[in-house]
Protein backbone atom coordinates (compact mmCIF):
# COMPACT_ATOMS: atom_id res chain seq x y z
CA UNK A 1 0.00 0.00 0.00
CA UNK A 2 2.08 3.40 -0.88
CA UNK A 3 1.71 6.18 1.23
CA UNK A 4 1.52 8.74 -1.22
CA UNK A 5 -1.70 9.47 -3.14
CA UNK A 6 -1.84 11.29 -6.44
CA UNK A 7 -3.22 14.82 -7.31
CA UNK A 8 -5.82 15.15 -9.17
CA UNK A 9 -5.86 18.51 -11.09
CA UNK A 10 -9.03 19.47 -12.42
CA UNK A 11 -8.28 23.00 -12.70
CA UNK A 12 -9.04 22.87 -16.80
CA UNK A 13 -12.65 20.65 -15.73
CA UNK A 14 -14.48 24.30 -16.42
CA UNK A 15 -13.01 25.16 -19.77
CA UNK A 16 -14.73 24.20 -23.02
CA UNK A 17 -12.88 21.99 -25.03
CA UNK A 18 -12.02 24.02 -28.10
CA UNK A 19 -10.31 25.86 -25.15
CA UNK A 20 -8.42 23.28 -23.88
CA UNK A 21 -7.42 22.30 -27.02
CA UNK A 22 -5.07 25.45 -28.01
CA UNK A 23 -3.83 25.00 -24.44
CA UNK A 24 -4.01 21.19 -23.36
CA UNK A 25 -0.70 19.85 -24.64
CA UNK A 26 1.26 23.40 -23.06
CA UNK A 27 -0.83 23.45 -19.39
CA UNK A 28 -0.87 19.28 -19.36
CA UNK A 29 3.39 19.38 -19.92
CA UNK A 30 3.34 22.27 -17.48
CA UNK A 31 0.88 19.97 -14.83
CA UNK A 32 3.04 16.42 -15.20
CA UNK A 33 6.15 18.44 -14.96
CA UNK A 34 4.59 20.46 -11.59
CA UNK A 35 3.29 17.26 -10.31
CA UNK A 36 6.38 15.17 -10.82
CA UNK A 37 8.59 17.51 -9.30
CA UNK A 38 6.14 17.56 -6.00
CA UNK A 39 6.53 13.51 -6.16
CA UNK A 40 10.27 13.29 -6.66
CA UNK A 41 10.56 15.85 -3.70
CA UNK A 42 8.50 14.31 -2.04
CA UNK A 43 9.66 10.76 -2.39
CA UNK A 44 13.18 11.90 -1.94
CA UNK A 45 12.30 13.39 1.77
CA UNK A 46 10.41 10.17 3.04
CA UNK A 47 13.37 8.14 1.58
CA UNK A 48 16.05 10.02 3.63
CA UNK A 49 13.72 10.24 6.62
CA UNK A 50 13.59 6.51 6.46
CA UNK A 51 17.25 6.40 6.00
CA UNK A 52 17.69 8.51 9.16
CA UNK A 53 15.42 6.51 11.47
CA UNK A 54 16.95 3.49 10.83
CA UNK A 55 20.98 4.67 10.61
CA UNK A 56 20.69 7.72 12.71
CA UNK A 57 24.71 8.47 13.27
CA UNK A 58 25.69 8.87 16.87
CA UNK A 59 26.60 12.95 17.62
CA UNK A 60 28.60 13.82 20.38
CA UNK A 61 28.28 17.38 20.86
CA UNK A 62 29.77 20.06 23.60
CA UNK A 63 29.56 23.77 24.17
CA UNK A 64 31.00 26.28 26.69
CA UNK A 65 30.07 30.26 26.52
CA UNK A 66 33.34 32.34 28.15
CA UNK A 67 34.49 35.66 28.92
CA UNK A 68 36.12 37.53 25.96
CA UNK A 69 39.39 38.03 28.00
CA UNK A 70 42.95 37.02 27.09
CA UNK A 71 42.38 33.61 29.77
CA UNK A 72 39.96 32.16 27.49
CA UNK A 73 42.18 31.05 25.26
CA UNK A 74 43.99 28.37 27.59
CA UNK A 75 40.62 27.38 28.87
CA UNK A 76 39.11 26.70 25.98
CA UNK A 77 42.22 24.23 24.86
CA UNK A 78 42.03 22.57 27.88
CA UNK A 79 38.35 21.99 27.20
CA UNK A 80 38.52 20.76 24.05
CA UNK A 81 41.32 18.77 24.75
CA UNK A 82 39.37 16.56 27.95
CA UNK A 83 35.89 16.77 25.58
CA UNK A 84 38.23 14.68 22.37
CA UNK A 85 39.69 12.56 25.40
CA UNK A 86 36.50 11.63 26.28
CA UNK A 87 35.20 11.03 23.08
CA UNK A 88 38.35 9.02 21.80
CA UNK A 89 39.80 11.17 19.25
CA UNK A 90 42.84 12.07 21.03
CA UNK A 91 44.23 11.91 17.20
CA UNK A 92 42.78 14.92 16.69
CA UNK A 93 43.37 16.77 20.28
CA UNK A 94 46.75 19.01 19.00
CA UNK A 95 45.63 20.58 15.71
CA UNK A 96 42.38 21.58 17.24
CA UNK A 97 43.31 22.85 20.51
CA UNK A 98 45.63 24.98 17.87
CA UNK A 99 43.08 25.80 15.85
CA UNK A 100 40.47 27.07 18.60
CA UNK A 101 43.21 29.06 20.66
CA UNK A 102 43.48 30.94 16.81
CA UNK A 103 39.61 31.39 17.02
CA UNK A 104 39.35 32.55 20.41
CA UNK A 105 42.39 34.85 20.53
CA UNK A 106 40.75 36.35 16.75
CA UNK A 107 37.68 37.11 18.99
CA UNK A 108 39.72 38.50 22.05
CA UNK A 109 41.57 40.90 19.73
CA UNK A 110 39.57 42.12 17.09
CA UNK A 111 36.03 42.28 18.68
CA UNK A 112 34.39 44.10 21.77
CA UNK A 113 32.35 41.42 22.76
CA UNK A 114 31.94 40.75 26.41
CA UNK A 115 31.72 36.67 25.64
CA UNK A 116 31.93 34.09 23.28
CA UNK A 117 30.71 30.11 22.67
CA UNK A 118 32.85 27.22 21.98
CA UNK A 119 31.01 24.56 20.04
CA UNK A 120 32.00 20.86 19.45
CA UNK A 121 30.03 18.48 17.87
CA UNK A 122 31.29 15.05 15.89
CA UNK A 123 29.21 12.56 13.88
CA UNK A 124 31.52 9.64 12.26
CA UNK A 125 34.76 10.56 12.63
CA UNK A 126 34.24 14.43 11.30
CA UNK A 127 35.22 17.25 14.08
CA UNK A 128 33.33 20.66 13.93
CA UNK A 129 34.72 23.26 16.05
CA UNK A 130 32.87 26.41 16.43
CA UNK A 131 33.47 29.40 18.15
CA UNK A 132 30.79 32.09 18.36
CA UNK A 133 31.03 36.15 18.62
CA UNK A 134 28.55 38.88 18.74
CA UNK A 135 31.03 41.07 16.51
CA UNK A 136 29.32 41.28 12.91
CA UNK A 137 32.54 41.63 11.07
CA UNK A 138 33.66 38.82 9.13
CA UNK A 139 37.01 37.21 9.43
CA UNK A 140 39.54 38.32 6.38
CA UNK A 141 42.58 36.66 5.95
CA UNK A 142 45.89 38.89 6.23
CA UNK A 143 48.82 39.48 4.03
CA UNK A 144 51.61 39.71 7.02
CA UNK A 145 55.28 40.58 6.27
CA UNK A 146 58.19 38.07 6.97
CA UNK A 147 58.72 39.72 10.03
CA UNK A 148 55.08 40.81 11.78
CA UNK A 149 53.91 38.62 14.59
CA UNK A 150 50.28 38.54 13.85
CA UNK A 151 47.43 37.64 10.65
CA UNK A 152 48.63 34.10 10.49
CA UNK A 153 45.92 32.39 12.02
CA UNK A 154 43.38 32.21 9.18
CA UNK A 155 46.49 31.20 6.90
CA UNK A 156 47.25 28.13 9.89
CA UNK A 157 43.14 27.22 9.44
CA UNK A 158 43.42 27.12 5.88
CA UNK A 159 46.21 24.70 5.86
CA UNK A 160 45.56 21.99 8.78
CA UNK A 161 41.48 22.05 8.44
CA UNK A 162 39.78 20.34 5.79
CA UNK A 163 37.07 23.21 5.65
CA UNK A 164 36.54 26.15 7.38
CA UNK A 165 34.60 29.32 7.57
CA UNK A 166 32.18 32.08 8.90
CA UNK A 167 28.67 32.45 8.54
CA UNK A 168 26.93 35.66 10.33
CA UNK A 169 24.28 35.35 12.65
CA UNK A 170 21.48 37.75 14.06
CA UNK A 171 23.47 38.74 17.12
CA UNK A 172 27.08 38.43 15.63
CA UNK A 173 28.99 35.37 13.57
CA UNK A 174 30.33 32.00 13.82
CA UNK A 175 33.59 31.00 12.61
CA UNK A 176 34.23 27.38 12.47
CA UNK A 177 36.67 24.69 11.00
CA UNK A 178 36.73 20.76 10.59
CA UNK A 179 38.97 18.01 11.18
CA UNK A 180 38.55 14.51 9.55
CA UNK A 181 39.62 11.66 12.35
CA UNK A 182 40.66 9.55 9.28
CA UNK A 183 43.20 12.05 7.95
CA UNK A 184 45.37 12.12 11.12
CA UNK A 185 45.77 8.29 10.97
Amino acid sequence: MSLLTPVQDDSLSSVSPSAQSGETQTARQHRHSAIRHRWDALRKRVGDLAIRLVEEPDVETASWRLPADVTSAGLARRLVHERLTTWGMEDLSDVTQLLVTELVTNVVCHTCCGDLVVRLSAVEGLLRCEVEDTDGTMPQMAQPSSGEEHGRGLRLMDTLACCWGAERTRQGKITWFELPAYALH
